[in-house]
């Protein structure tokens, strides 16, 4: 997705300003997950949502430790069973034409993770996929830090969906990068 760096700012900044970009840093991330789940609500195909508290059983997270991606794909366990802990998915998708329930977890793309954050970032997508059809019965810029198939990045994305969510979300990012230079301009 778009990427925000000091350097784009035109200047070095200390201070109250690297307080406000440092501020501004962790709520971008949480900018273009909207963006990107309201271009698609903008969709005829696509009923998006997020939920904020996906229950991983215990059988799921003991199955992705033993198991590989492969098998993990082909996997279904049953949602709700035995909840162990919960997890945040940025974005759950459900695509009419092709009837596809799918999760995201949505990343800026703005540098690489620490083996300990992609372990459990990993471990959370892989979680939500041997539970994803089950939850779905029941309810009805970029660096790529993650692997594929478990990840996309911005030029993948208006043809992952069939539909053109990149403009929008640049949008969000072109305003907030604007604003934010008039909030630094200010202070």
């Amino acid at each position: 997705m778009g990427q925000l760096s000091v350097g784009d700012l035109g200047q070095n900044y200390s201070g109250a300003y690297t307080s406000i970009v440092s501020s501004a840093y962790k709520r971008h991330g949480r900018i273009l997950e909207t963006a990107l789940r309201e271009s698609l609500r903008d969709s005829n195909r696509h009923r998006v949502w997020q939920e904020g508290a996906f229950k991983v059983s215990r059988a799921a997270d003991q199955l992705v430790n033993s198991q590989s991606d492969d098998e993990c794909r082909r996997t279904t366990l049953p949602y709700g069973d035995s909840t162990i802990r919960t997890i945040q998915i940025d974005m759950i998708a459900f695509d009419d034409a092709d009837q596809t329930l799918r999760a995201y977890e949505v990343k800026r793309g703005n540098g690489q993770f620490d083996a300990g954050k992609i372990r459990s970032i990993r471990r959370d997508l892989l979680c939500a996929q041997v539970l994803l059809k089950s939850y779905g019965e029941v309810f009805n810029y970029g660096i790529r830090s993650i692997p594929k198939p478990w990840s996309l990045v911005k030029e993948e994305l208006d043809e992952h969906f069939g539909y053109p969510v990149t403009p929008k979300i640049e949008q969000a990012n072109d305003y907030f990068r604007a604003k934010l230079h008039e909030l630094l301009e200010a202070a």
